[in-house]
């Protein structure tokens, strides 16, 4: 399953994933996405993965979607699909999560972070919600999540104004667990992955299952239509009109 890009390795009962493309800030293509979404389900069928623990490469966690590649899918259905399938699979994916975040969270590389069960950053870490500056709308159900979890007036702060916030701030937000010191991340975060994996896994799944059950309907109907409404933004001139200019200043 693993690819240059995508690296997917089993160290016990840990199912270990590394968006890997440091030059790129590990910005998500579209073949990204489809490896990512097939090893979360592979996760969820494997009784000898008990955790998935996810982390970027360099000094990102990643930066949202690759523009360039997102410009070249036109209306190829499948190409179109593929950030939409990895974030349907990841509100579903029943086996405890695990994010170690080093840097920059920017786009679906921030609002994916919502959908996980333990987050950690670094002191370097940066969390972008960045979509209406790109002439689109947040995805992956954030425009329900983010203000679920910061409250409404702190959300549109962070949608509208394009507001970065460090590491220390999500914290201070609850977005994420922890800050830790950026060579002290990857060892704190692994280690309480091995924790969650020791513990009985079925009475894990079913917690994590009763603590989301309350919003699985409604996660569901907001990632249809932001995903509707996204796809259009994408398509239209406002946006295409962006993605050009930012791609020209590259």
């Amino acid at each position: 399953m693993s690819t240059n890009e995508i690296i997917v390795e089993q160290k016990g009962s840990i199912m270990r994933i590394e968006m890997n493309r440091p030059n790129k800030k590990n910005a998500l293509t579209f073949s990204m996405y489809d490896t990512l979404t097939a090893a979360f389900k592979q996760a969820d069928g494997d009784p000898t993965v008990n955790v998935v623990y996810l982390t970027g490469a360099g000094n990102s966690f990643s930066a949202g979607n690759d523009l360039e590649d997102f410009m070249a899918r036109g209306d190829d259905p499948v190409k179109a699909g593929a950030a939409g399938r990895f974030i349907k699979q990841i509100s579903i994916t029943e086996t405890p999560i695990v994010a170690a975040v080093p840097g920059v969270a920017v786009g679906v590389g921030a609002t994916m972070l919502l959908h996980f069960d333990l987050v950690y950053v670094s002191e370097q870490a940066m969390v972008n919600y960045a979509f209406i500056d790109l002439g689109v709308v947040p995805e992956a159900s954030s425009s329900y999540l983010l203000a679920q979890t910061v409250g409404p007036r702190r959300a549109a702060e962070l949608f509208m104004l394009n507001e970065r916030i460090s590491g220390v701030e999500a914290a201070k937000m609850g977005l994420v667990n922890q800050v830790l010191p950026a060579t002290e991340l990857q060892d704190f975060a692994w280690h309480k992955a091995e924790v969650l994996a020791k513990k009985p896994a079925g009475a894990m799944k079913d917690t994590k299952m009763l603590m989301r059950r309350a919003h699985e309907q409604i996660i569901a109907e907001q990632q249809l239509v932001e995903g509707k409404i996204f796809h259009e933004r994408v398509m239209g001139e406002e946006a295409r009109a962006i993605f050009a200019a930012f791609l020209n200043r590259s």
